[in-house]
């Protein structure tokens, strides 16, 4: 089974429904650590993605395409914080995949990956420091180890969001090292990281959609 741009536009859809209903908690969570406003940016960044591939002519658009916009309306909707995290994330995995139709398993992995590492690149930030990479990198290390292991993409994205889960729930034991919480020091422990917390959200709207 390929990946074409119709199935990643349904996949950014997935997206966007899965953040919405999360937005209340995921502006809970921040409120404890942030300025409790994570969870209104990342819907405004995958509704405006939502609404910049309505329009697209899907036919006529192949992924690294779509990708690009869905990376130039976050960044528009979302200028501070999340935004050019996941712009960062979205043109990464646009050029992971440049000159593709239509994507085999192992593409979806490789963008999955390019996404993770452009979150980690632009947000200058390694496992341990209570941010959304907590999540997003052991989720992309867990989807290549079963990709290469033969597993489906299913079961890769599956792998994927155990490990994403994992780690958001490990970053209730970590001090805040980067954005505001740091500020807050040894306060910063015992709650999860909103931005980890909505990773998790993503990577499972991301394995429902595309499995």
């Amino acid at each position: 089974m390929t990946i074409g741009a119709s199935d990643l536009k349904r996949m950014f859809d997935a997206i966007a429904v899965a953040i919405e209903a999360d937005r209340d908690r995921l502006c809970q969570l921040d409120g404890v650590i942030g300025d409790a406003d994570h969870g209104i940016a990342m819907a405004l960044g995958f509704n405006a993605v939502r609404d910049a591939l309505a329009s697209l002519d899907l036919a006529a658009t192949e992924p690294t395409g779509l990708l690009n916009t869905a990376a130039k309306s976050f960044l528009n909707a979302v200028g501070a914080s999340s935004g050019p995290l996941y712009a960062t994330a979205f043109m990464r995995a646009a050029a992971a995949v440049r000159g593709k139709a239509e994507l085999a398993d192992s593409d979806v992995v490789a963008l999955f990956q390019a996404m993770a590492q452009g979150i980690r690149d632009r947000g200058k930030a390694e496992t341990g420091e209570k941010t959304m990479v907590d999540a997003w990198q052991p989720a992309a290390e867990a989807a290549g180890a079963s990709n290469a292991a033969g597993k489906s993409l299913a079961e890769s994205l599956q792998a994927a969001l155990a490990a994403a889960e994992r780690g958001a729930e490990a970053t209730k034991d970590m001090i805040a090292a980067k954005g505001r919480s740091s500020r807050l020091g040894e306060r910063s422990l015992g709650h999860m990281d909103p931005g980890a917390a909505s990773a998790v959200t993503v990577i499972g709207a991301m394995q429902k959609s595309l499995a």
